[in-house]
């Protein structure tokens, strides 16, 4: 983890083009600025553990095994004078 200093009005760039600038200091609340392209998603952290949860829930197990299907074909069973399953 890399620590910095910064004071209101002074900011820091990640990986060129990604700025955060210190805004505001009161006690013990800090407001940031951040400004990134509109390809970056900038997240809470509580949000972002939140959409994480959620798309696992969203994630399905898949089936283990297919439905049986009727033996015989379709064709035989008009043949015969039944209806195709």
């Amino acid at each position: 983890m890399l620590i910095l200093a910064r004071k209101p009005g002074e900011s820091i760039v990640i990986d060129g083009q990604i700025a955060v600038k210190v805004l505001k200091v009161e006690g013990d609340t800090v407001k940031l600025g951040i400004e990134a392209p509109a390809s970056v998603t900038v997240h809470r952290q509580e949000i972002h553990e939140e959409i994480q949860r959620n798309n696992q829930g969203a994630v399905v197990k898949a089936p283990t095994g297919l439905p049986r299907l009727a033996t015989g074909n379709a064709s035989d069973r008009i043949q015969q004078g039944r209806k195709p399953a």
